[in-house]
């Protein structure tokens, strides 16, 4: 097809969407020469971006205005990933890739990748690294990933017709989550990553109808955005950049006005607490936090002396049947546990970031009736009322144990449920994230952890807000 019978397609294409969905086969009926359907079809797909439209069926047809709604019920991972990931293993080492020199240099390559993570270095990726990474952490970076973003598409943050930037993609774990998950919209990805990582996910990521893929092998650092974008994902990588405050910042120049930012990490201190610098910096340069930490005292901001060591826990994914092989090879003699080739968890620290004021809950405290944590110290051995995010799962102990959050605290506070009623029940129920409204709740001082504990007992009521 020519230029000017794309330009033809294109430009009764723009008429239709307007007036009834986009049938190719009728449409190259209005182009000069009347080309193929299928060849009109191809053009209706490299420009459905820019027209706003999705292919549906045999027919195109405008993007929704509403916001994006996909069912979530949890992660299934489809078997064509682990198949695609299969066929890699097999064409490096063989079909025994998990037995052998072969099997041992990959569970050697795993250790020291967890290894490294542990002890912040830097992991220097090969092909053989990023087939090991891909074993071990593809299905835990899907998983986190769709977890994540469902949170982002329950709160009516994401449109039909989305550009994504995926900043650090790795070998495509966090590409497959997102993409799957959204796969009812119209989708521009670009992936940013420097290393041998690419040629796993070069293999592993397929786009769908409606999705396209593009591939920037540049440094984070000199990564440098064009156009808008209305997702903004940086999935376990801040802890690997030089400047991560510096990186993200200039990455969101580029976000949409109503655009989302989306930051991931492992769930152990460092990273964690990394993240939540990050975040409390970005906060501070003006972006609102819409979620988990939100800042119930807009005015008011968090001391760095608050580690916020905060994630979230969802359910284990099945055991990956790669995972499995590995595990299964290790010799009865070898010194290696072969659990330690199995990743079934799922948890993660995140952060949602806005560039508007939205928030996952709003609400408008009234120092009059409510003690922000900011003031905390002057009513020790005091009862008091107050809002609070829930910051963690059960942490243990003699009795349940909560890290809490209101955005203004200098130092950690723990919720501690010694006496659970059916008034203050809701601090164990309710998910992570969620606000809580306690009242009459004792203020202590906890020498041990260097903390604030709030005593929930029998004269507490605590409830879920919003």
């Amino acid at each position: 097809m020519n230029d000017d019978q794309r330009t033809q397609v294109r430009d009764t294409a723009r008429y239709l969407r307007n007036v009834r969905p986009i049938d190719p086969e009728e449409l190259c009926e209005y182009v000069e020469g009347q080309p193929h359907p299928a060849a009109v079809r191809q053009v209706l797909r490299e420009q459905a971006f820019d027209l706003e439209l999705i292919e549906r069926d045999d027919a195109f047809v405008p993007v929704p205005d509403e916001p994006l709604d996909v069912p979530f019920d949890g992660v299934h991972i489809p078997a064509e990933h682990t198949e695609r990931l299969e066929r890699l293993l097999c064409e490096r080492f063989g079909v025994d890739w998990a037995t052998g020199e072969s099997g041992e240099r990959l569970r050697e390559t795993i250790v020291q990748i967890k290894e490294d993570y542990l002890n912040q270095r830097p992991v220097e990726y090969d092909r053989d690294t990023a087939l090991a990474y891909a074993v071990y952490h593809l299905y835990d970076n899907y998983a986190v990933t769709q977890h994540a973003l469902a949170e982002v598409v329950r709160g009516d943050l994401l449109g039909h017709r989305l550009r994504v930037l995926d900043v650090g993609a790795g070998v495509g774990g966090p590409a497959l989550g997102l993409l799957d998950l959204l796969e009812p919209a119209l989708i521009e990805y670009h992936a940013v990553e420097p290393s041998a990582a690419t040629a796993v996910f070069d293999a592993l990521v397929e786009p769908a109808p409606n999705q396209s893929v593009v591939v920037h092998r540049s440094r984070a650092e000199s990564f440098e955005p064009t156009g808008e974008y209305d997702l903004v994902l940086f999935a376990n990588v801040l802890s690997e950049l030089d400047d991560p405050v510096s990186t993200v910042d200039r990455c969101l120049g580029s976000l949409a006005d109503e655009g989302t930012c989306l930051l991931l990490a492992p769930a152990d201190r460092n990273t964690a607490t990394g993240l939540r610098a990050v975040e409390r910096t970005l906060a501070e340069r003006g972006y609102t936090v819409y979620a988990p930490t939100v800042r119930l005292w807009p005015d008011l901001s968090p001391g760095p002396e608050a580690e916020g060591w905060s994630f979230d826990v969802k359910p284990d994914v099945s055991v990956p049947a790669v995972q499995r092989r590995l595990a299964d090879s290790v010799a009865d003699s070898d010194d290696a546990d072969p659990s330690a080739f199995v990743n079934a968890d799922v948890q993660y620290a995140y952060s949602v970031l806005r560039r508007d004021d939205r928030r996952t809950v709003a609400v408008t405290p009234d120092r009059s009736q409510l003690t922000p944590m900011a003031d905390i110290e002057d009513h020790v051995s005091d009862r008091i009322d107050l809002l609070a995010v829930k910051l963690s799962h059960d942490l243990g102990g003699d009795n349940p144990l909560f890290l809490v959050g209101d955005g203004s605290q200098r130092i950690d506070h723990y919720a501690v449920l010694v006496n659970e009623t059916g008034l203050n029940d809701a601090l164990g129920r309710t998910p992570y994230g969620a606000v809580l409204a306690f009242e009459n709740t004792l203020v202590l001082w906890n020498d041990d952890e260097e903390a604030y504990n709030l005593v929930v007992d029998g004269e507490t009521v605590v409830d879920r807000v919003g």
